[in-house]
């Protein structure tokens, strides 16, 4: 057996033996050897975050942080074939107290946080519509793949609020200033031919095809040395936050420490050999 094979087949071993956290209202399953679908599962309610979707979504990002096992990019997506996320659950908000609201929302925000810091690349897969706290999770992930038929829009201001969740930020990081102010202070929904030519989704499918190409993508970034994504998407986070001199050095800075990797040596072995490269994370 060659030592490519073998190191597949191990990869493979400790794929099976990963054991997937359960939660009440997320679902997680392994896709092939190293990509992990998660969809947000409450479409009897347009997948509305409630504190429970919080405290899943906070416990999914923290795990995968510590310790992604086999994980090499994660699908976000959500239940049903309408609505991605219609953002905050608006009926268990009803009649809360500053208090309340303030504890669900710190909640809220360290799951997005943690979502944002995860080292692991993360597509959205938007398979319908995103409003709100959904458009801003949709925003937190590494970019947006999603359906023809979706419509988007950061409503806030309409129920006496502002997005806390990134939306003010991460929104003009995308269209520019002029278009996220006119998208924020409107709240007015844009449709994803829209989302598509401003620079908010990467690219639109069929509706029942959007997680499949999700998927797609995210195996071919998994099969790529996974060391790499993770330095490729610091660099880019990072260094896109810096004077430009200094975030050409950062790149350097993350550039060097794969050079000692032995996932570079497979790398450049594999293509001498003119094989497929099997890497290991290491």
């Amino acid at each position: 057996m060659s030592e490519h094979t073998a190191s597949s087949n191990a990869a493979d071993l400790a794929s099976a033996a990963y054991e997937l956290p359960r939660y009440d209202t997320v679902q997680t399953a392994l896709v092939g050897a190293h990509v992990l679908q998660v969809t947000l599962a409450r479409p009897e309610v347009g997948n509305a975050m409630n504190t429970q979707m919080g405290r899943d979504l906070f416990d999914l990002w923290s795990r995968l942080t510590e310790d992604a096992g086999p994980v090499r990019c994660v699908v976000l997506t959500g239940a049903g074939g309408k609505i991605f996320c219609a953002g905050g659950d608006l009926k268990e908000r009803n009649g809360m107290t500053k208090a309340q609201w303030q504890r669900q929302h710190e909640l809220f925000e360290r799951a997005v946080w943690t979502l944002v810091d995860l080292p692991l690349p993360v597509i959205a897969a938007v398979n319908g519509h995103a409003y709100a706290g959904g458009l801003e999770m949709a925003l937190c992930c590494d970019f947006i793949y999603a359906s023809q038929s979706a419509r988007f829009a950061l409503t806030e201001v309409t129920l006496g609020i502002m997005p806390g969740a990134g939306g003010t930020q991460n929104l003009p990081r995308a269209v520019g200033d002029r278009r996220a102010k006119e998208i924020l202070m409107t709240g007015r929904p844009f449709d994803a031919q829209q989302a598509l030519a401003w620079g908010v989704v990467n690219q639109l499918f069929e509706p029942e095809q959007v997680l499949a190409q999700a998927l797609a993508t995210a195996e071919v970034i998994a099969a790529n040395a996974p060391l790499a994504v993770r330095q490729v998407k610091k660099s880019v986070r990072y260094g896109t936050q810096m004077e430009l001199r200094t975030a050409y050095r950062f790149e350097v800075e993350a550039y060097n420490h794969l050079v000692d990797t032995q996932d570079r040596l497979e790398g450049v072995r594999a293509f001498n050999e003119k094989r497929k490269p099997v890497f290991r994370g290491c």
